[in-house]
């Protein structure tokens, strides 16, 4: 299944309804992200896989006087974002940044909060979005650091999967997407060859919130399988996977990233 199927059909619209609860998932990462972009009150800024526009809003606010683009593949996430944005100088384009026609130099600052690991071709996506800053223009973004084997997430979520018995050929695309710039030798050789330089990558942990309780994050976890005939054996066994990290501030699963920042030549 393609990109643009996945991110326009059900997993695209289950993010759709459900934008609170995945933006606030990655909320730890949004300082480190906007302080390594470093985003000026003048300064024109592109959001590279935008959702439902939590970022671009966020940029948005510290460059009140300029336009700030959230562009995205999926059209049910842009018209969330639409709906959730009450900002003039804001706007929302439906596209791939693969191929998608930037005004060459018409932006100073290219974001992204885990946008950019779902390209077919990452150098082709990247030098694209480099013709889109002016020369010596800056672009940061985060992308997920390699699951330990036994750390939290990955153990919990994979059990979780398990638990639900079905095939996620979707999440599973979804997933193997997410990993594609885990490594940052990989970041490296793909933003050098799109014309970048100055790469940094920052390591960043913390702990993902999936839910108030561990109960609401069952119904969650369920809600992602729609049509899928969840038992009450199946649901108490996600509950005791999940019982663990259920803290007063919800259910917590750390997680790393990596922030990446680089800049487009002078």
């Amino acid at each position: 299944m393609s990109v643009a199927a996945v991110w326009n059909g059900p997993v695209g619209m289950h993010w759709a309804a459900n934008s609170e609860r995945y933006d606030a998932m990655p909320a730890p990462f949004d300082a480190p992200l906007l302080d390594a972009a470093a985003i000026r009150a003048g300064d024109r800024v592109v959001d590279i896989g935008c959702g439902s526009g939590h970022t671009t809003r966020m940029a948005a606010r510290r460059a009140p006087r300029v336009r700030v683009t959230g562009v995205d593949i999926s059209a049910p996430l842009l018209e969330r974002a639409r709906a959730l944005t009450d900002l003039p100088h804001v706007s929302y384009e439906l596209g791939d940044a693969q191929v998608h026609p930037f005004e060459p130099g018409g932006y100073d600052v290219a974001i992204s909060r885990g946008g950019v690991m779902f390209f077919a071709d990452h150098i082709a996506a990247f030098t694209r979005i480099g013709g889109a800053l002016r020369p010596g223009g800056r672009l940061a973004f985060v992308c997920p650091q390699p699951s330990p084997p036994q750390g939290e997430e990955s153990v919990t979520l994979g059990l979780i999967v398990s638990l639900l018995g079905r095939d996620h050929a979707a999440e599973g695309d979804v997933a193997a997407a997410m990993a594609s710039l885990s490594e940052p030798e990989r970041i490296r050789q793909v933003l050098g060859a799109a014309g970048f330089e100055d790469i940094g990558t920052a390591p960043v942990t913390a702990a993902a919130c999936w839910g108030r309780d561990a109960r609401d994050a069952v119904e969650f976890f369920v809600s992602r399988a729609p049509g899928t005939v969840v038992s009450d054996a199946t649901r108490a066994a996600m509950l005791e996977a999940l019982l663990p990290y259920e803290t007063a501030d919800g259910v917590l699963l750390r997680a790393g990233v990596w922030v990446v920042s680089a800049r487009r030549p002078l």
